[in-house]
């Protein structure tokens, strides 16, 4: 069976691919410099993370659909080709809410067919670093009791229980009593997260809006293209050397 799934019809998607690969061949300390842009995308470091996505991505025989498939798949497609009823491909890479998506696409529970595995280690990187996204709640306004009591309480094991228990989401609090996640996956997802030596924040997320977050520009637009193009290793740095630049 073809490996991947990929949804590059969403550029969101494949950040994360490379963001991974970069935290497991670059480590942390780097990881945080190209953050901050106190290096530049076109930093050898970045090159090599990019060598080894494009092993992946420049394997066409190895997507559902191909290249050009891949480029016209969006998430929830994505997800439906690996847990749909007509599966294409074996693996789809993603979050935990990847979860919510199988049980609606799919029509079966994530612990019924479903199975998981972190991110794997590159060059016998430690496996148990991630790059991951999340929500936060930030307060404001420091004067309000009634806001500082809401932070407080919301980082409590209390407030992740009914979140857990609805399942497509892993709390960080490791008081969280595992038996309340749905399902054995789950529960495994969320051993991995809160037993991780290294994790660092979605690095796409602390972009600047119009680098990292944005539809048909900046980093989603240039790993798209890299999709396209895998072996311009060189020129996908540079282009988002030059979008990291231009971003406001």
């Amino acid at each position: 069976m073809t490996p991947f799934s990929v949804a590059g019809g969403d550029g969101w998607t494949l950040t994360d691919w490379f963001e991974n690969i970069y935290l497991r061949t670059a480590g942390a300390d780097m990881y945080d410099k190209l953050a901050q842009h106190q290096i530049p995308w076109t930093d050898p470091s970045v090159e090599k993370a990019l060598g080894i996505l494009g092993q992946i991505l420049g394997r066409s025989d190895w997507l559902a659909g191909g290249t050009e498939g891949a480029l016209r798949t969006d998430f929830e497609a994505s997800v439906e080709n690996v847990f749909g009823a007509m599966p294409t491909a074996a693996m789809v890479y993603e979050g935990d809410f990847v979860a919510n998506q199988i049980t609606k696409n799919a029509g079966a529970p994530f612990g019924s067919d479903a199975k998981v595995f972190p991110f794997p280690a590159v060059d016998r990187s430690e496996p148990t670093a991630m790059a991951l996204g999340g929500d936060i709640a930030v307060l404001l306004n420091d004067k309000d009791k009634a806001a500082r009591r809401l932070i407080r309480f919301l980082a409590t094991p209390e407030a992740a229980e009914p979140w857990a228990r609805a399942g497509g989401f892993t709390s960080p609090n490791k008081n969280l009593d595992p038996r309340v996640y749905p399902d054995e996956n789950t529960r495994e997802s969320a051993a991995v997260l809160t037993k991780a030596e290294t994790i660092r924040f979605d690095m796409s997320d602390l972009q600047l809006p119009s680098f990292g977050a944005t539809p048909g520009q900046g980093m989603w637009k240039i790993f798209q293209d890299f999709l396209r193009n895998p072996a311009d290793v060189k020129g996908t740095a540079t282009s988002l050397e030059e979008a990291r630049l231009a971003a406001k």
